[in-house]
């Protein structure tokens, strides 16, 4: 009895050394990398694809998402029903594939679990050897020690093979079906289950024959085992297997591209991008090229100016169309403007006091220096007031008011609109009211949603939370809203509806470039045609190509319009012979230089650059020169009229940068940018 007792215990003692030994060895296995690569992927702002990128060696990854639960149920109790209940390796399977391979001579079943199968492919490794059979139960072991099931069952959904370079079920699911997996029906479920196992030899794109028998075998199994009803099984059955792989998900092409290159591998980039929007974008891009030279291409931004965020951009009007060099986004392209800075030194000409959109301007032949500027129809109008001006994108009065602003006026306020202009000569000329720079479609977009938003900047992104607006303005409202009231009442294009939004075209020196560009209280839009490589386009106006695609645009996107904002209280909406005398007629700084030069205005107090405290609002001038009486500005606004004394208190508006101006009754003016706290 003894000895009995003695022997049990060296056996209990041998089996404990054992199994420790055993735990030791699990233990220590070395695990592969588990996370693994993935794609780039780019999203629009509902969480949906956008685009997809391979890993670097040219596989479909995808990081994990959302998948039907139907499917995984399915998966689960056709490959390892005992999924849940064993720890990587099922001894109950082991023994049943021993019996079956036994009684039947050769390999009925596998006994390789999820996990086991999950081993496999983490290492890639060989499965058809004993050494190879003893790893995976290894590294299955260890893997159920280190992950949960649902970890696991993780692993397998991005990692198993569906044939040529698709890996996982995400990748297969849009290949195959065209959508995510979230939703799968009975026939995609059981066709998903049965690629795996043979990837390529059950290919539906190369073996439809083959695929369909594999699937059909599933829907037998589940039905048998109870996971789905006969009747559902046979249904399933009757639904073809997709024959084609199709393309990945490619909306928004260049914007993805441009993204994803600048973030690290496999980086889930959120975009504020409306799918549906984008969509419909492309579309018109596609449709407004029809017509028009092979090598035409167009280019689109639409975005809600009061957040910043771009809801569309179209860099191409076919990013595949190597004629129409459609690798090259351009809405990041370096382009002429055209006509569509106009507006902003209209803009900045009443925001200084030096003119009012019923003042009167001559448009006459001029020369400034050697350069004698042309209308585009090479007429002039004679005598015009500065809206008919702008209304007609007349040349001559804008270059007059630049030539008094000075041209690095305007290159200062696209600077402080955030946006990049280049100058083919290095120093700023009066040709850059003209377009004679170069900014990007999306750049002028911006700048528009500043004048949109009555001066005040914002930046426009695409990539989520990156929108925001920018500090300071670029002029005041009174202004601002002086050129939208000027560009909301223009004709539309024919067959577009009225007063929908406020928009000015452009077209560049040789028809190179036709612009529109546009917006309502809440959205703003550019449009772009042109070639890409900068040669001529005959006939192309931006009136006549890229206005009615704008406006298209706007009637996609939103079923009615935001109203533009109303007048602010301080705008000046008097008839000519109403303003004040100053007002009444533009008068060209070297004119009125030339009638009295000694005796100009000049501001004694407050100099150029001065930061003061109001407590009070109110600001005392003083004032030497000039003839009385006299009109005082700020921000373009008059705060005294027809004042004779040379010191006084002037209201002002609120804390901010302010443009003081003061105009004699001879037209001569002088200004000061003052900052007031």
């Amino acid at each position: 009895m003894h000895r009995l007792i003695a022997a049990l215990a060296c056996v209990a003692l041998l089996g404990a050394g054992a199994r420790d030994g055993f735990d030791a060895w699990i233990g220590a296995t070395d695990l592969p990398r588990l996370e693994g690569a993935t794609g780039t992927e780019v999203l629009a702002r509902d969480g949906s694809l956008l685009r997809a990128f391979p890993v670097a060696d040219g596989r479909w990854r995808l990081a994990p998402g959302p998948v039907d639960p139907a499917f995984v149920a399915a998966l689960v109790a056709y490959e390892d029903g005992r999924f849940y209940d064993h720890s990587g390796v099922d001894p109950w399977a082991v023994l049943r594939a021993a019996a079956q391979g036994i009684a039947a001579g050769r390999v009925v079943s596998g006994a390789s679990t999820l996990t086991m199968q999950v081993a496999r492919l983490l290492e890639e490794g060989p499965t058809g050897t004993v050494a190879g059979k003893i790893r995976q139960a290894r590294l299955a072991l260890a893997l159920e020690r280190r992950l949960s099931k649902a970890e696991i069952l993780d692993l397998y959904l991005r990692l198993a093979p569906y044939g040529g370079n698709l890996e996982g079920v995400r990748a297969a699911s849009l290949a195959y079906f065209g959508h995510e997996p979230r939703r799968l029906n009975t026939a995609e479920i059981a066709l998903l289950i049965a690629l795996p196992q043979s990837p390529e030899a059950r290919r539906p794109d190369r073996a439809p024959g083959i695929a369909q028998a594999a699937r059909d075998r599933v829907l037998d199994r589940l039905a048998t085992e109870g996971v789905i009803d006969t009747a559902e099984a046979q249904a399933a059955a009757t639904e073809p297997v997709p024959r084609t792989r199709r393309d990945f998900p490619a909306l928004a092409p260049l914007l993805a591209e441009r993204l994803a290159r600048a973030a690290p591998p496999g980086a889930r980039i959120e975009t504020t991008i409306d799918a549906q929007l984008q969509r419909a974008a492309e579309r018109l891009a596609r449709r407004a090229i029809g017509g028009l030279p092979a090598q035409v291409s167009a280019a689109m931004v639409f975005a809600d100016h009061r957040t910043g965020e771009i809801l569309a951009e179209v860099g191409a009007a076919d990013w595949t169309d190597t004629a129409r060099a459609g690798f090259i986004d351009m809405t990041q392209a370096l382009r002429s403007p055209g006509s569509t800075l106009k507006p902003f030194v209209y803009a900045l000409a009443f925001d200084d006091g030096l003119a009012h959109p019923e003042t009167l301007i001559e448009d006459r032949p001029l020369a400034f220096g050697r350069w004698r500027p042309q209308n585009f129809d090479r007429q002039f109008r004679g005598t015009v007031s500065l809206r008919h001006a702008l209304v007609l994108s007349l040349n001559i009065p804008v270059v007059s008011l630049t030539e008094a602003l000075g041209p690095a006026r305007l290159l200062s306020t696209l600077k402080r609109a955030g946006v990049a202009a280049e100058l083919p000569g290095g120093e700023p000329g009066l040709a850059v009211s003209l377009g004679g720079l170069g900014v990007s479609l999306e750049g002028l977009a911006q700048a528009y949603a500043g004048l949109a938003r009555l001066g005040r900047p914002v930046r426009l992104s695409a990539e989520a939370g990156r929108a925001a607006p920018i500090e300071g303005r670029l002029f005041g409202p009174v202004a601002a809203w002086y050129v939208l009231d000027v560009l909301g009442n223009l004709a539309p294009p024919p067959g577009a509806a009225p007063g929908r939004i406020a928009y000015k075209t452009g077209t560049s020196y040789g028809h190179r470039d036709a612009l529109a560009v546009g917006f309502d209280g809440r959205h703003v839009g550019a449009v772009w045609l042109g070639r890409p490589d900068g040669t001529p386009v005959p006939g192309a106006f931006g009136g006549d190509v890229a206005a009615p695609v704008l406006f298209e645009l706007f009637e996609r996107a939103k079923t009615a319009a935001d109203p533009l904002p109303g007048p602010p209280p301080a705008a000046l909406i008097l008839p000519n012979a109403r303003l004040p005398l100053p007002l009444q007629r533009f008068r060209p700084r070297d004119a009125a230089f030339a009638e009295a030069a000694p005796d100009a205005p000049e501001l004694r107090f407050p100099p150029d650059g001065a930061e003061l405290e109001l407590p009070d609002g109110s600001l005392v001038v003083k004032l030497a020169g000039g003839t009385a009486p006299f009109t005082w500005l700020a921000n373009g606004v008059p705060v005294a009229v027809a004042s004779r004394l040379r010191e006084t208190t002037l209201p002002m508006p609120g804390p901010g940068f302010v443009t003081l101006t003061v105009l004699d009754v001879k037209g001569r003016s002088a200004s000061a940018q003052i900052r007031l706290r």
